[in-house]
């Protein structure tokens, strides 16, 4: 219970951008000033909070503000992708401290990809000059679907030959560090908490626009990550019964995932003749410089690039409002690597198609945003997931051992 109780009090510290004096927080979270006042010396003993100067004006002692300490915890956060792999330091309060990106070996060969990461993460903790022993952990974030409780990458798109790859164990092994592994989706939803400002404690959708499309959920502040470990799969949802057959494999026509994966899109560009042909065997990064392209040309006015948009921004708002209908959020947040080059084209179309579709539109309206994390929302949310799991008061803290 103890330990509950330090992260409930951990977690509403991290909660506050000014910071928290001893009784606002015995008046926040419902525990005694004694309780409170005890566990505040064990959280200043540890280093992770400090105490930030005095607040007061009117009558009595001023009251002394508590804050997170940025270097009083650290994570490390791979965020593992077909085109490209990103590798972040993280502080306690979510701030970037060092980062490092790498094109993903060409051989996708799994041992390969471990050992450049192993090679970053210590490059990473050299430069840095942090305490290896101030490190909680590193996190890895991967293309879905994963087992999560093996730690294991089942068979992402566009990683070719990685079937079951116990990518935890191995980055374990390699890097020495403590190592989680979630979905990409997750970790984005999981940044967004942690680290992307004000407004993690609400029910939001993350929409995730990766080599796919998926979505991380988050229910009162908290990830929802189903009893695989692998919710927000949204690829099948059908736009068109009449489409194509579902790439997957599914059986499906029209699915959300054959019509919206850029390299769908980018593909019908290339079928109108607005884009050249791609190579005989193209990667996750000929895609993104094509998908870039793309979204250069609606903002140059190309009518026939504006229409293909238009057509997927229609797809994204009804696979969107099915979301939005399901669980009732006060916002959708939107981001991941093929996220930037479209957001301003998705900003301006997007909230009125979502909004009309939805059930509530006469209750609320539902707003639209980018993530505040940028490009590296993929790895911060990785490095996330370690300060998550050591620090976010969890429903599991309460068990007692018999």
């Amino acid at each position: 219970m103890g330990d509950f109780n330090l992260t409930v009090i951990l977690d509403a510290i991290r909660g506050s951008e000014a910071g928290l004096s001893r009784v606002e927080l015995a008046q926040l979270v419902g525990l005694s000033p004694q309780t409170i006042s005890n566990i505040s010396r064990r959280l200043l003993d540890q280093k992770l909070i400090v105490e930030a100067g005095k607040e007061g004006s009117g009558p009595g002692k001023p009251r002394t503000i508590l804050r997170l300490n940025p270097q009083g915890m650290y994570a490390v956060g791979v965020h593992l992708d077909p085109a490209l792999i990103t590798v972040v330091l993280l502080d306690l309060v979510g701030a970037v401290v060092e980062k490092r990106t790498f094109v993903t070996p060409l051989s996708h060969d799994p041992d390969e990809i471990v050992q450049a990461i192993a090679e970053c993460v210590e490059e990473l903790l050299a430069i840095s000059g942090v305490d290896r022993k101030l490190v909680a952990g590193l996190g890895v974030a991967a293309p879905g679907p994963i087992d999560l409780d093996r730690g294991a990458v089942v068979g992402p798109p566009l990683l070719h030959g990685w079937v079951d790859v116990p990518i935890q164990d191995l980055v374990q092994r390699a890097t020495g560090l403590p190592t989680t592994v979630d979905k990409d989706v997750t970790g984005a939803a999981v940044a967004e908490i942690w680290a992307g400002g004000p407004g993690g404690s609400e029910s939001f959708v993350f929409f995730y626009l990766g080599t796919g499309l998926g979505v991380g959920l988050v229910l009162n502040g908290e990830v929802y990550r189903g009893s695989s470990g692998n919710a927000g799969e949204i690829g099948h949802i059908i736009v068109d019964p009449d489409g194509p057959l579902c790439s997957d494999g599914c059986g499906m026509r029209g699915t959300i995932g054959t019509a919206l994966e850029p390299a769908v899109i980018v593909s019908e560009a290339v079928v109108a003749g607005i884009l050249p042909v791609l190579p005989e065997n193209p990667t996750a990064r000929d895609y993104q410089g094509a998908f870039a392209r793309l979204s250069e040309m609606v903002g140059e006015g190309e009518e026939t690039a504006i229409a293909i948009m238009r057509r997927a921004a229609r797809n994204m708002a009804w696979a969107a409002a099915v979301v939005g209908n399901l669980v009732d959020v006060e916002r959708m947040v939107f981001g991941g690597p093929f996220w930037e080059p479209v957001a301003q084209f998705v900003l301006d179309v997007l909230p009125d198609m979502v909004n009309e579709r939805l059930a509530t539109r006469g209750i609320h309206r539902v707003g639209l945003s980018g993530t505040r994390l940028g490009e590296d929302v993929g790895a911060v949310g990785a490095a996330c997931l370690v300060l998550e799991r050591a620090l976010a008061p969890r429903a599991e803290r309460l068990l007692l051992e018999g």
